[in-house]
């Protein structure tokens, strides 16, 4: 297969045009000094070429040869540390970090793009990264001032990673069973005591030191508090010491990400550090899961991308049967793409790949507003962040697993061998629905919090910003912009009804907030696709601007209908759900 090219055009046409992001930048001091669209596009130009020709290459053979435990460590696949180093001296770990600290101060609305180079790239490779960009980010927003000085411009420069240290054997999504403890120490620090499973980049030989933020129980105490704990301890001038009691009892072996660690920590008195307030963990703790969720999206964003490229490449490629009314050609067999089944599976990927980065950017281009705005916009756009961040998870995880089975069906039996590697990215993107919060969880904090929580006053105020986009619309059909307007119509008085019975039916939104969410999110990207073929009219490639309306009209006509479809489910209710005795099951 020939190597992963990024979107460049799709990507800089969503930032410049679509989501107006120079304007943005400018109207944000932290950001404009740092950055404008010549700068953005450098950048992408580089993420681009590293994604290609640095990452990608060691896709396949990471997977092959996966991690492996060995004594007190974790060994990654040949070329990892390699493309590591590499890749952490290019500043990419700090991309978006604090420039006072050593990072490069960039938006997020950039950052998702770059992102999702890395992700089309390497999965397994891109996640440590990841992790250590969410580490840094909750430091940065909840620690010391001495703490961050300390950890912060090592954790960006790649030097050291991050890990986040939630879950235990008896504590899934569940933390309030968390039996983790932290007993305060005379110099003000804690020993941290207990385990962790399904730990990310718990362990790895990619830097001399790993991160652990830890969530722990304090004594006497119900709540949650957040740990800083270092693998190696650190003295006060930065330099590394002894070990610290955090060691690695296995790794696990997965179905897929074969070459991310994922760990087992045992903690022995480790000593650790308290980020914010005692019993207040979780709060400092969600300042990451915002960034990580919207991250795991966009693995599944990325993996749509990749099954994109690598269906389409191998649909121009296959000969197989003649086309419907005979070969265009005259030949005794076609490529497939001649076909229409195979022109829906690739186009049905491609249409929600495009809306999906819509979302990315979207949902980057609040957090940049929510972190350095000021007044009733950053208020505003914290509240679309809560509103949008469990969707970008959800939705773009869920159309990244359905992309790469697609895919997969586009290469017949041939993308259920391993030749082809179309396989991988199905085992891969299996996990993104299930970390971070699965996504049942993320359709119930959308639903029972972020939309009937304020009593649907973010979701209106959100669905009326977008109708009056759409009524602006000087190119769209006007017949689309009223169907697209209606859906949302209908999407609040469904919200409405949720909200009016929460309290009398009170298993209604956790029976039915998966389709409100589907609903939701295929209704937004029917927005997304008449707002940008809109603005794609005014490209100055024609090109561009007639495949956009085309794509347009597919999504429209063909995956639009799908909303329908879940807010039929939401409106059954939730009794053909919980009428049934548990002896049935």
């Amino acid at each position: 297969m020939n190597p992963y090219q990024a979107p460049l055009a799709e990507m800089k046409f969503l930032l410049d045009k679509v989501f107006d992001a120079p304007n943005t930048w400018a109207s944000l001091p932290a950001i404009a000094e740092n950055v404008d669209m010549d700068t953005a596009v450098a950048i992408m130009d580089e993420a681009d070429k590293i994604s290609r020709e640095l990452i990608h290459p060691i896709n396949r053979s990471g997977d092959e040869q996966g991690v492996r435990h060995q004594d007190d460590t974790v060994i990654t696949p040949d070329g990892f540390k390699a493309v590591y180093n590499q890749y952490a001296e290019g500043g990419w770990v700090g991309l978006c970090g604090d420039p006072e600290l050593g990072g490069m101060g960039m938006p997020k609305m950039l950052g998702v793009l770059v992102d999702e180079m890395a992700y089309s790239a390497c999965n397994s490779f891109t996640l440590y990264g990841s992790l250590t960009a969410g580490a840094a980010l909750c430091i940065n927003a909840h620690g010391s001032e001495e703490i961050k000085e300390k950890y912060l411009p090592m954790l960006y420069s790649g030097e050291w990673a991050g890990a986040m240290d939630m879950t235990e054997p008896q504590a899934g999504s569940d933390l309030r069973n968390i039996r983790t403890k932290a007993v305060p120490n005379d110099d003000g620090s804690y020993n941290i005591t207990g385990s962790k499973i399904f730990i990310t980049g718990g362990d790895h030989d990619l830097t001399e030191n790993v991160i652990h933020l830890v969530l722990a129980k304090l004594p006497g105490s119900n709540g949650i508090s957040l740990f800083l704990v270092p693998k190696i301890k650190v003295d006060d001038a930065g330099n590394l010491g002894e070990s610290n009691g955090v060691t690695v009892g296995s790794i696990e072996h997965k179905m897929g990400l074969k070459a991310s660690a994922t760990c087992v920590m045992n903690y022995d008195e480790a000593q650790g550090y308290l980020i914010g307030k005692p019993n207040r963990g979780l709060v400092c703790m969600f300042t990451m899961m915002n960034y990580e969720r919207l991250a795991i999206g966009i693995q599944g964003l990325g993996t749509s991308q990749a099954a994109y490229q690598m269906a389409s490449e191998y649909a121009k490629e296959r000969i197989q049967g003649v086309a419907a009314g005979g070969s265009p050609t005259g030949a005794n067999s076609d490529p497939i793409l001649v076909h229409g089944d195979v022109r829906r599976m690739l186009l049905n990927i491609r249409t929600l790949t495009e809306a999906g980065r819509a979302l990315s950017v979207l949902t980057g281009k609040q957090l940049d507003i929510a972190k350095h705005g000021e007044g009733e916009a950053k208020a505003k756009a914290a509240r679309y962040v809560g509103l949008l961040t469990p969707v970008a998870k959800a939705f773009l995880s869920d159309r990244g697993l359905d992309a790469a089975i697609t895919a997969q069906q586009v290469f017949g039996g041939h993308g259920y061998i391993r030749e082809t590697g179309v396989e991988q990215l199905v085992r891969d993107t299996r996990i993104a629905q299930i970390y971070e919060g699965t996504n049942g969880i993320q359709a119930i904090d959308f639903l029972g919090r972020k939309v009937t929580g304020d009593n649907l006053a973010a979701l209106t105020e959100f669905v009326g910003e977008c109708q009056q986009k759409l009524s602006e619309l000087t190119h769209a059909k006007p017949e689309e912009v009223t169907r697209v307007g209606g859906l949302f119509d209908s999407l609040l008085s469904v919200a409405d009804t949720i909200n009016e019975n929460k309290t009398k039916k009170p298993a209604l939104i956790n029976s039915c907030a998966v389709d409100f969410l589907d609903a939701f999110g295929h209704i937004l990207y029917g927005y997304f696709w008449l707002v940008m073929s809109d603005a794609a009219l005014d490209h100055e490639d024609k090109e561009f601007a007639r495949q956009k309306q085309l794509l347009s009209d597919f999504y429209v006509s063909k995956l639009l209908p799908k909303a329908e479809f879940h807010l039929a489910q939401v409106t059954a209710g939730d009794a053909c759900v919980m009428n049934i005795e548990e002896e049935l099951f």
